[in-house]
């Protein structure tokens, strides 16, 4: 019985070992768990040359980078679903996308563009470059949740400039509203362009960044009550009247 326990464990730590030898490591992880030496990323802090989760999540290691992506509120990507990812790295024919959840997206040359691409002479960062915003398409799912994208929709596109807002994926609905009335709600009163994933990521841009990024926060904290969008509104009117005023 000690021997087949000691082969077992031996078998465990070989296992072990070959999976941190891989380039990503993903594990359940708790507030204070001891990740590693490296570089500090989001959802960890760093102490003494150590690396601390700050979360409970998903640990992951790429390279030196380590970051814990949190277990709370996290989005499970679905077919048809609109996203906002960061393209993150750049294959041979392909994009992979950071799309705010566990599991990492495809996005393959096919899907991303029309025209006829020699990938001998052409470098893909002419369409997509590393850190580049999109919003995109989910056009498949696998059991193993292997995620690809497309831009093949009208809607679908490069964002430029602007900024993201993080949003629980469950309240992502509310802040849309029904046939989309909220957020164009916001977006008239704000004079913003808005985008909203259903990834929990929201892109807004214009001269009202601030308070526009202000009322989606609201909408999410207050998902529950009842006449919102009253609220919102009134809240949205006062303070684009103050700005007036205050640039008069």
């Amino acid at each position: 019985m000690g021997d087949v326990m000691e082969e077992e464990s031996e078998i465990i730590e070989e296992k072990t070992e070959t999976i941190e030898k891989e380039e990503k490591i993903r594990k359940v992880v708790i507030p204070g768990d001891m990740l590693g030496t490296g570089r500090a990323g989001h959802g960890t802090y760093e102490e003494n040359g150590t690396v601390y989760s700050k979360v409970v999540g998903l640990m992951e290691k790429r390279d030196e980078l380590i970051f814990v992506i949190p277990l709370c509120g996290i989005y499970n990507p679905k077919r048809g679903d609109g996203v906002i990812g960061r393209i993150d790295e750049i294959s041979f024919s392909k994009w992979i996308v950071d799309i705010n959840s566990p599991y990492q997206a495809v996005l393959p040359l096919s899907e991303a563009v029309d025209e006829f691409v020699d990938l001998t002479k052409t470098d893909l960062t002419r369409f997509f470059s590393y850190n580049d915003m999109v919003f995109a398409e989910i056009s498949s799912v696998t059991k193993t949740k292997s995620v690809q994208l497309s831009m093949k929709d009208r809607k679908c596109r490069k964002l430029r400039g602007g900024r993201l807002i993080k949003v629980t994926p469950a309240k992502v609905p509310r802040i849309i509203g029904r046939g989309g009335s909220m957020v164009e709600m916001v977006k008239e009163l704000t004079g913003t362009q808005i985008v909203v994933g259903q990834n929990g990521l929201v892109w807004v841009k214009g001269d009202n960044e601030d308070i526009a990024a202000e009322a989606v926060l609201e909408i999410e904290q207050k998902s529950h009550i009842h006449g919102l969008t009253d609220q919102i509104k009134n809240m949205l009117t006062e303070k684009m009247q103050k700005g007036d005023i205050n640039e008069n």
